[in-house]
């Protein structure tokens, strides 16, 4: 605020047009502690999303496969560049993007894949990444509800081709609004920056066969808030430790209560938890209703919320149009589909999980204690005891 420079970038041939000294600070400091070479910060990971499409070279038509269970920037990203969406199913156990179902959609018109890290785990990025460089196509990992959890010793969204994380008010650190590119691939960060910054073309980093499809924007993220990140990126890892702590002893007492599926962590990962996610299983779901549980905790003063997103159900991907009998009218020439499938039954796993056994306590929208915790573990156990969940679930069982 004393230096009166809020924002510094220019669209002309000067180190201004990559931002003012803070944003460049606040990239650098990312870098090194991410471990990744390249980083681009902008003004929201949607804006961050919307780059990251442009920068791996999609066209209009082109298909990209991602989750249905994710944030709507994840899809508007992709239509930003007039290319398709084809939504896949997530795995039950860690609810990320289903390999078989990326495999299962996968078609000549796919270009890239979005795999994104939910409620804090990373998706199964290994496999994911062995798949599309045998099919020579990109990844995109969002990793905005997952920052600071690692997948094999490194951090999630750092092992794709482009990823990136959100910084707004509710992330584990924000700046308000914000978001963060990463890349190891020199040509992808360019092109991050050309259109975070108006497609400018001034300053001759890229060839003319790259600035196709050019598209920019006004994607630049302002000197204050790069100065506030600097200091919340110090933070990080105390506020990620403090989370995981809590989580701990949800998943110490949670576990004592039958018919509900506590957070899965495969080997060799980590969670951030940027919610806990709790699966309601099938026998409990013949006793009752999620809504009756969770109506019963609210009542305790629990926060928690139903369901999750499922993307491929929402109003704009159920539009019929009349030409071509084609249900989405981004389709381009390039693609040969006639029809899309968007509904309801495409993705079964996360549809469940919407409709009837998701439950997710908000673990970053607040700042909890120890105690906290115990009290909500606490209400779980009233509400267990009143209902006779765990009698009337053994005999279930015995039968």
């Amino acid at each position: 605020l004393k230096t009166g420079i809020l924002s510094q970038y220019l669209g002309e041939k000067s180190k201004d047009f990559y931002g003012g000294k803070n944003v460049r600070r606040f990239e650098k400091n990312w870098s090194k502690y991410f471990k990744v070479k390249y980083v681009a910060a902008v003004n929201s990971w949607s804006s961050g999303l919307t780059c990251s499409v442009g920068a791996i070279d999609i066209e209009p038509g082109d298909e990209i496969i991602l989750p249905t269970l994710t944030m709507t920037a994840c899809a508007a990203a992709v239509l930003h560049w007039n290319a398709i969406p084809v939504f896949a199913d997530v795995d039950p156990k860690t609810y990320t993007i289903s390999l078989d179902s990326i495999k299962k959609n996968f078609s000549k018109r796919t270009k890239a894949i979005m795999a994104v890290d939910m409620f804090g785990l990373s998706c199964d990025i290994n496999s994911i990444m062995k798949f599309a460089i045998k099919k020579k196509i990109k990844v995109i990992t969002d990793s905005a509800q997952a920052i600071g959890s690692k997948y094999h010793k490194k951090f999630t969204g750092t092992s794709s081709h482009v990823g990136g994380y959100s910084l707004n008010y509710h992330k584990h650190i924000h700046t308000g609004e914000g978001g963060i590119c990463v890349t190891n691939d020199k040509k992808i960060l360019k092109k991050i920056i050309h259109i975070r910054n108006h497609g400018e073309a001034v300053n001759n980093s890229l060839k003319k066969n790259d600035l196709i499809n050019n598209i920019g924007n006004n994607f630049r993220l302002g000197e204050i808030e790069s100065a506030i990140g600097i200091q919340q990126l110090k933070k990080l890892k105390k506020i990620i430790n403090k989370i995981q702590n809590n989580a701990e002893i949800l998943n110490t007492e949670l576990k004592k209560l039958k018919g509900i599926e506590t957070p899965f962590v495969p080997k060799n990962q980590t969670h951030a938890y940027y919610v806990y996610a709790i699966r309601i299983n099938d026998n409990l779901l013949k006793l009752y209703k999620r809504s009756k549980i969770t109506y019963e905790l609210k009542k305790l003063g629990v926060s928690i919320r139903e369901g999750c997103s499922n993307l491929h159900l929402q109003n704009i991907y159920q539009q019929k149009i009349a030409y071509g009998k084609r249900n989405f009218p981004w389709v381009g020439i390039k693609n040969k589909r006639s029809f899309i499938n968007y509904k309801k039954g495409i993705c079964p796993i996360a549809e469940k999980l919407k409709d009837e056994s998701m439950i997710v306590l908000l673990m970053t929208e607040y700042n909890y204690s120890k105690k906290d915790m115990i009290k909500i573990c606490r209400a779980f156990e009233k509400v267990w005891n009143k209902l006779k969940i765990n009698k009337r679930l053994n005999n279930i069982i015995k039968k």
